[in-house]
């Protein structure tokens, strides 16, 4: 039988945390090993137990779940997944650029949390979709264009759309109903899309999608 996704789950906020455990401890495949307070505590937490992933809220005393994704990450092989009550563009930049693999608000519903352990915990990375449009425009505004690189030739026209149904921030659960096709055959497509891209994830990819403006582009 496989072994459940454990966490750690590091918020201020004890009635809030309390929730976390119960969603996290509800679900079959997931588990709450630990709790912690504060960003120092969560660095401490993590060291002792080792989770499969890290839930941080952004903003803790003593050290904020930014200040504390680096030792973390850097003394554990935990994953790193930011909760937070602001849709701050800023911030998501920095706990990305620090290595957090996923980015939800608090007000996501229950199984969205949960979805998003699962995601973060193979390795991949979820982002609240607004907040992914964000970023990307933001990071295109900061970066000069420049001419579309030929590796974008090699997409099928439906890898194609593929990506860019993904730069707008669309699930691939979403996508799949968009364009009538299986959820894993939208998978297969974005791991063709990434591989010719060359880029690590999905992330990656919307901000290459938005940098090289290739919604502007008509295929023949």
């Amino acid at each position: 039988m496989t072994q459940p996704i454990t966490v750690l789950v590091a918020d201020d906020h004890a009635v809030f945390r309390a929730g976390l455990k119960a969603i996290i401890d509800a679900s079959p495949d997931t588990v709450c090993v630990a709790e912690a307070a504060d960003g120092r505590s969560a660095i401490e937490e993590a060291q002792r137990v080792r989770p499969d992933v890290v839930v941080l809220d952004v903003r803790m005393p003593r050290l904020d779940g930014v200040g504390a994704i680096g030792p973390i990450v850097g003394s554990t092989n935990a994953r790193i997944l930011m909760l937070t009550t602001y849709d701050n563009e800023t911030v998501l930049a920095e706990a990305l650029g620090a290595g957090a693999g996923g980015f939800l608000l608090k007000s996501s519903p229950p199984e969205e949390l949960v979805a998003a352990i699962r995601v973060v915990a193979r390795g991949d990375s979820v982002i609240d979709p607004a907040m992914t449009r964000r970023l990307a425009a933001r990071v295109a505004d900061t970066l000069a264009e420049v001419p579309v690189p030929p590796e974008v030739a090699t997409l099928t026209t439906r890898e194609y759309e593929v990506m860019l149904l993904m730069a707008d921030a669309l699930s691939n659960a979403e996508i799949a109903g968009k364009l009538y096709v299986g959820e894993q055959t939208v998978k297969t497509h974005v791991s063709h899309i990434l591989a010719k891209l060359v880029v690590r994830d999905r992330i990656q990819a919307v901000v290459y999608a938005h940098r090289h403006r290739l919604s502007e582009i008509t295929r023949s």
